[in-house]
């Protein structure tokens, strides 16, 4: 009797799953169908205030190498010389708020208090385009961390490349202004875009904050299209 009545009610569980199963996947699938059936999400931004660019961020090269110098590693060789600084470097890699470029000229090493002002800046963005109504992007991080070979094969290319970049302590990378990365539709409803001008606008914002709390340096690049950041703490 006791093994029926225990049969009884272990079908009855199961069957009180199944049930709640089948009703929440109806439901997902049906609020998806909607979200569909309304189109992309839009921006629905409010005012921007745009900072302006070379006024504001216009930390010259010898005092981001001054800081650099005092921060930072010394200048590495290589890659493998790079690596085997593990307890002084750490790897950037894409997260949530960022990802990083098809580096040609530099490997994705910062110090820790740089790597912690990148995920900051990141972080901040991805909450201030929220407050401002905008759809998610991702920053896109185009130059990290230059060792004496990326240096030199650089300056091979360009020689407006300074030999003393402040990109060899590990304390300095550059976030494009101009290229995002747009956050993957949810559930099937696409999000709309947001123009590069507004995203600058709202990094550039970000940046100010930052700066002006003394967390870092910031030259804006305008042949680079990037915000040159280096770390102060």
């Amino acid at each position: 009797m006791k093994t029926k009545q225990i049969a009884v009610g272990v079908a009855s569980v199961i069957g009180l799953v199944l049930i709640l199963w089948c009703y929440f996947s109806v439901r997902s699938c049906v609020e998806e169908r909607r979200w569909l059936a309304l189109g992309p999400i839009e921006n629905h931004p409010r005012r921007i205030y745009d900072v302006k660019f070379t006024r504001e961020f216009n930390d010259m090269n010898d005092v981001q190498l001054q800081m650099a110098q005092a921060v930072g590693v010394p200048p590495v060789a290589d890659r493998a010389a790079a690596e085997s600084l593990k307890a002084s470097l750490v790897e950037i890699t894409d997260t949530e708020s960022y990802v990083v470029d098809s580096l040609t000229h530099s490997i994705p090493f910062l110090v820790p208090s740089a790597k912690e002002l990148l995920d900051r800046i990141g972080a901040n963005f991805l909450d201030s385009l929220s407050s401002k109504g905008l759809n998610p992007n991702k920053l896109v991080i185009t130059s990290i961390l230059r060792t004496e070979d990326d240096v030199a094969r650089l300056r091979k290319r360009n020689q407006n490349a300074s030999e003393n970049s402040t990109h060899r302590y590990g304390t300095t990378f550059d976030l494009s202004y101009w290229r995002y990365v747009k956050v993957p539709d949810y559930k099937g409803r696409p999000y709309e875009d947001v123009p590069p001008e507004q995203l600058r606008a709202v990094l550039s914002q970000v940046l100010k904050d930052l700066h002006d709390q003394g967390a870092c340096y910031v030259k804006y690049e305008k042949q680079q299209n990037c915000f040159h950041i280096t770390v102060r703490r």
